[in-house]
């Protein structure tokens, strides 16, 4: 009898020993699903912030790249406004070389025409000097120095 109490009192530490072995596993198992619940929601709220920030991302490299293009696009008017500057410049200057040569040409053309001018009304004066010492009389000293009369008749 004293053996089998010995077996009882044996099997029934033993069985305690196993029901508390079976709580403490229950015990952590339910800690480790609490933990584990609450790393999903954090695992959740990450990807959430993951997510918005990939949206920022891509709206972000969006803007990047539609202010890339429009440097491109001023950097490309600033290039076609220096090369109408330049092309303005050598124009206005061919304008300006074109212009004074014009203006040579034109003061030339007036120059010759006021000589032609000049030699007709010499023309016309000698013609009229030669008409007048025609009826002038050569006697006098003064009419003969105006008309070129060398000799005196008298």
């Amino acid at each position: 009898m004293k053996l089998v109490v010995v077996l009882c009192s044996l099997s029934v530490a033993a069985m305690c020993f196993m029901v508390y072995q079976a709580v403490r596993q229950e015990l952590k198992i339910y800690h480790l699903k609490s933990r584990m619940l609450m790393n999903v929601v954090e695992v959740r709220k990450k990807e959430e912030s993951i997510i918005e920030l990939q949206t920022k991302i891509k709206d972000m490299k969006a803007t990047v790249l539609s202010v890339n293009t429009n440097i491109d696009e001023l950097k490309k008017k600033k290039e076609e406004s220096n090369k109408l500057k330049v092309d303005s410049a050598d124009g206005l200057k061919a304008e300006k070389e074109v212009a004074i040569v014009k203006l040579k040409a034109d003061h030339e053309a007036a120059k010759q025409k006021a000589e032609a001018d000049v030699q007709a009304l010499k023309k016309q004066i000698l013609e009229r000097d030669t008409a007048i010492c025609g009826f002038a009389d050569t006697t006098k000293d003064e009419v003969r120095k105006l008309c070129g009369i060398e000799g005196a008749e008298k």
